[in-house]
């Protein structure tokens, strides 16, 4: 059992038989639960700061259930489930306590606010069909203890809409842009910040977007400074990486 292997370390640091630095690396690999379908990793928030999260895509809603319930046991609030189905989502709400937003497919089972980190997250998309997309980048961000604000449908096709919220840019510790077609939007908006800009190409456009290909090279060929990018509609990942860089140097006191 996870407890008992605790206990041992912890004893053997009270009899003086390990330092605490040791003590530490050992709690850092510390065994993780074996489900048979699943192997739940209860320590990754000794090492990462965060505990597992669950991609519900591809799992059935009694799998998704059973890691829930094994991570609830250890965490008791914010556990976040991406590419949750609405199937999956219904079979779950009669279990836990869950909400669910649809249009991104992002469960939180027993939601509980709790800001870790004092700068802001600013999440942009260049149209509307980029919503899903940016809402879990923004739910991951949430859930992480970030404050974040929301800038949607500012697109490149209308230069002016992005521009007059300048001042949402130039206050924001990182920025998430969440844009298709051209994938225009993170070049502009890295012409603006003094803060990291995570990119995030999304599969929305036309037939020569080859699935949001085109959106995710034009990003990946961005000439301002400060860019990054992830992969095709991944919200999460770039949610997850703009808390990382808001939590460096920026934890609440």
């Amino acid at each position: 059992m996870v407890s008992q292997h605790i206990l041992s370390i912890l004893q053997q640091v009270q009899d003086g038989a390990m330092d605490i630095h040791a003590a530490y690396e050992h709690l850092k690999i510390s065994p993780f639960e074996d489900l048979g379908y699943a192997k739940i990793d209860h320590h990754r928030a000794i090492r990462q700061g965060t505990p597992e999260i669950v991609y519900g895509a591809g799992k059935t809603k009694e799998q998704i259930e059973g890691i829930v319930a094994s991570l609830l046991s250890h965490s008791p609030f914010n556990i976040l489930i991406t590419r949750l189905s609405q199937e999956s989502a219904l079979y779950l709400e009669k279990r836990f306590s869950l909400t669910y937003d649809e249009l991104s497919q992002v469960g939180i089972v027993n939601r509980k606010a709790d800001l870790t980190a004092s700068g802001t997250i600013l999440v942009a998309t260049g149209g509307t069909s980029d919503i899903p997309v940016a809402e879990e980048a923004a739910l991951t961000a949430e859930v992480l203890g970030n404050k974040v604000e929301r800038l949607y449908d500012v697109g490149v096709a209308g230069l002016h809409r992005l521009l007059s919220h300048v001042d949402k840019i130039s206050g924001a510790r990182a920025i998430v842009a969440v844009a298709g077609m051209e994938g225009a939007l993170a070049s502009v908006i890295g012409g603006l910040a003094d803060c990291p800009v995570i990119a995030v190409p999304t599969s929305v456009g036309y037939g020569a977007n080859f699935g949001g290909l085109s959106a995710l090279l034009s990003m990946l060929n961005s000439c301002a400074s400060g860019v990054c990018v992830v992969n095709i509609d991944n919200g999460f990942g770039a949610g997850y990486l703009a808390s990382m860089i808001n939590h460096i140097g920026g934890n609440q006191s």
